[in-house]
C-alpha cells in the first residue's frame, strides 16, 4: 500500500469512527462477544434500518465481521488489532488527568472488565504488573522458565506455537488505570481460564468481569496480588 493509498484508509476509517452511534457499537462490542442487530439496536437507541446502515459501513471498513448461524446474523469486533486501537483512543480521548477516567466511568468496570479477548481495569494490571515484578515474564513479554511453569500449573494455556495468527503476548494500555495490562494470546488465555474456573464471570449487560471468591484467593495466593474488598462490591 503507498503512501497515498494509506492515507485515503486512514482517512476513510476516521470517518467511521467519528459517528457517535457507530462508535457506541464498537464500545458494546468491546466485551468480545458477538451481538444480533437487534440487540445492537436497542443498545444503541437507534431503530433498525438506521442500525443496518450503520453495520454496514462497518463491514464495509473491516472493522465489524459478520457470523451468520442459521437464520440469525452475528456482529462482532474484526479483530484484536481494531480492539487495542479502540482501548487506546479511550486513554487518549479522557486526556493526561487520570481523575477524569474514574469520575466518568463506574466503580466496577474500572475494577474488572473485559477488553476485547483479554481482561482490562484494576485487577488486571495488577495481575500484569505481578508477572513481570516475580520475573515470570520478561520486559519484552516473553514467558520465563518459572513464569511458564507457574502458568501451566493453573492450567493457563502458553503453548507458542498456538499464538502463531497473533502476538504470544503485549502490552495494552489499560485507558481507566493508564498503565499496562497484558494483550495478546496469553492475555486471552488467562481470560479463558479465569472464566472457566469460575474464578470471575462475565455480566450480561456489560463489559464488566465479577471476581468471585476463588478468584481472590487464587490472585493474592499465587499471584501475590491483594484485592481490596471494599472495592469488589459484587464479589460472591
Amino acid at each position: 500500500m503507498n503512501e497515498f493509498n494509506l492515507e485515503e484508509r486512514v482517512a476513510a476509517i476516521a470517518a467511521v469512527l467519528a459517528d457517535r452511534t457507530r462508535a457506541r457499537m464498537l464500545f458494546l462490542m468491546m466485551d468480545g462477544r458477538a451481538y444480533t442487530a437487534t440487540e445492537l439496536s436497542a443498545a444503541s437507541d437507534v431503530v433498525p434500518s438506521t442500525t443496518s446502515a450503520h453495520l454496514n459501513r462497518l463491514i464495509e471498513e473491516n472493522l465489524v465481521s459478520c457470523i451468520k448461524q442459521g437464520r440469525y446474523r452475528y456482529f462482532k469486533i474484526h479483530n484484536a488489532e481494531l480492539a487495542q486501537l479502540l482501548e487506546n483512543m479511550m486513554h487518549f480521548a479522557n486526556g493526561s488527568n487520570k481523575d477524569i477516567a474514574k469520575i466518568s466511568t463506574p466503580k466496577s468496570l474500572r475494577f474488572f472488565r473485559t477488553c476485547y479477548d483479554h481482561m482490562a481495569g484494576e485487577v488486571a494490571v495488577k495481575i500484569h504488573d505481578s508477572l513481570l515484578v516475580n520475573h515470570w515474564m520478561t520486559d519484552n513479554y516473553e514467558l520465563t522458565s518459572t513464569g511458564k511453569d507457574f502458568l501451566l500449573f493453573l492450567d493457563i494455556c502458553c503453548d507458542t506455537e498456538s499464538s502463531s495468527r497473533r502476538k504470544f503476548a503485549c502490552s495494552c494500555l489499560d485507558w481507566s488505570e493508564r498503565h499496562f495490562h497484558l494483550g495478546g494470546f496469553l492475555g486471552a488465555s488467562l481470560l479463558d481460564t479465569f472464566l472457566k474456573k469460575k474464578w470471575a464471570f462475565r455480566q450480561l449487560d456489560s463489559r464488566e468481569l465479577v471476581l468471585t471468591e476463588s478468584g481472590k484467593r487464587v490472585l493474592k495466593l499465587r499471584f501475590g496480588v491483594e484485592i481490596d474488598g471494599g472495592i469488589n462490591r459484587h464479589t460472591i
